[in-house]
């Protein structure tokens, strides 16, 4: 049987029908995000070094994917608007289009990254050993970068056509394999080879793999791809990319800049120590449960957005809005609390260290506490995005990041205070964040964007 996408009118969204296609985005990105945890999980019982070193290799490699992310998520967008439009046949070309500059990136990154990783890593980072390891984790896991990029064109077509669901099995198989493949390539089980934290890294891209070959079966079985004109590559075209680039690029720009600025608050904890970085990790793994849940409701608004506007529904976006904002707070503020009130057990699943765990406990909280800032910040930021209007969001983007880089070169090189003070960094980007994108919704002129 083939699947059809979910259909709504496009006046309005009930808080049920965001539910019905959000659900499946949120079950998907928080399964994946197991992926990163899965790695610090087993590595925090392989050794202090290899856990923090998975942090700065990760979150290099996370900076350079997600440069890929943001081209997938223009590309998104502007297949949600030809859905909109009920323009199908012009999403296939949109798609192909997008994988082929995708391979093309991911060949550029990959070669690079492995020519001049170790260099960068060994100008950057001031332990000799946690140098090392971050470059056997960041070799190895870019080793997966070409199937990865592919998986996020998959995931943009599917959430800019709302059939969501087809991103909850991919991640079951995806999430399942990594973690198998964890444990045997770490520890050397199941009559695999013990490669430690590259066996993290190497698990992470046979995974990716894995999520390719998921896509392609599942595409041609369950998906009416002659309706999305799949059925046949397309000519490339240089107008076509552009079109894709035209809105893509300012998101790549915004979602490198977002993580390479997270880099260099890891490498100014590196120098405060390896326990700092180790600690660190641990907070970035569980922040990434509840990013990724504002990222998934916001990728939810943003292709929302996206078809209204293709329908020329502009009135019902800010109401739309809203409406997911307080869908969001109503699924993460419970977990929030709960982590704030009881934080031993959550930092626990990465580390048994005493001190490393009483260590985390006050900039643990701090974080949480962003997330009341956050939560709505990200909404409004992937909103102005599906409008079309990515430039906008990377300014807004670029603005809170130089204060937050700002910030953080004055706590961390200048008065190397704690780990709760550096952490606080989080509350001054997502208040920056909400208030630049509040007011472009409000007196700014995105709804006559045209893409």
């Amino acid at each position: 049987m083939t699947l059809q996408p979910i259909r709504y009118s496009m006046k309005t969204y009930s808080t049920k029908q965001i539910f019905q296609i959000a659900l499946p985005i949120l079950i998907s990105v928080l399964m994946e995000q197991l992926i990163g945890m899965t790695d610090a999980a087993f590595l925090g019982r392989v050794g202090e070094v290899e856990l923090g070193a998975s942090a700065l290799g990760g979150i290099l490699y996370i900076s350079l994917f997600m440069l890929a992310v943001g081209f997938a998520t223009g590309a998104q967008i502007l297949m949600g608007r030809r859905n909109g439009e009920g323009n199908y046949t012009a999403i296939g070309s949109i798609f192909y289009h997008g994988i082929v500059f995708l391979l093309l990136l991911a060949l550029v990154i990959t070669g690079a990254t492995l020519m001049w990783g170790e260099g960068l890593m060994r100008l950057m980072i001031k332990s000799d050993a946690v140098a090392e390891a971050a470059t056997t984790y960041l070799n190895w896991r870019v080793v997966g970068y070409g199937a990865a990029v592919i998986c996020a064109m998959f995931r943009a077509f599917y959430v800019a056509t709302t059939n969501t669901r087809t991103l909850t099995y991919n991640s079951i198989i995806m999430v399942g394999g990594n973690i198998i493949l964890n444990y045997a390539l770490i520890f050397g089980a199941l009559g695999m080879p013990r490669m430690g934290i590259a066996g993290a890294a190497f698990a992470s891209s046979l995974a990716s793999i894995l999520s390719v070959v998921f896509f392609i079966v599942y595409t041609l079985l369950k998906t009416d791809f002659r309706k999305y004109a799949l059925n046949s590559f397309p000519r490339i075209r240089l107008n076509t990319l552009q079109s894709v680039l035209g809105v893509g690029v300012w998101t790549m720009i915004q979602n490198f800049l977002a993580l390479a600025t997270w880099f260099i608050f890891f490498l100014g904890v590196e120098h405060l120590g390896e326990s700092e970085l180790a600690s660190s990790n641990v907070l970035r793994n569980i922040s990434g449960f509840f990013f990724m849940s504002m990222a998934a409701l916001g990728a939810t608004a943003s292709t929302l957005s996206s078809n209204l506007m293709g329908q020329k529904e502009t009135s019902s976006v800010i109401p739309l809005m809203w409406r997911i904002v307080r869908l969001c707070y109503l699924v993460m503020v419970p977990f929030c609390l709960l982590v704030a009130f009881f934080p031993e057990p959550v930092i626990w699943v990465f580390t048994t260290d005493p001190a490393l765990i009483e260590m985390s406990i006050a900039p643990l909280r701090m974080l949480i506490f962003s997330y009341l800032f956050g939560i709505p910040a990200q909404i409004l930021l992937h909103v102005v995005s599906g409008t079309g209007n990515t430039r906008t969001s990377l300014c807004a983007e670029l603005v809170t990041l130089v204060a937050y880089a700002l910030y953080l070169v004055v706590v961390v090189f200048g008065f190397r205070c704690n780990l709760t003070i550096c952490w606080a960094s989080e509350v001054l980007y997502s208040a920056g964040l909400l208030l630049y994108c509040w007011c472009y919704l409000r007196w700014g002129n995105w709804s006559r964007r045209q893409i």
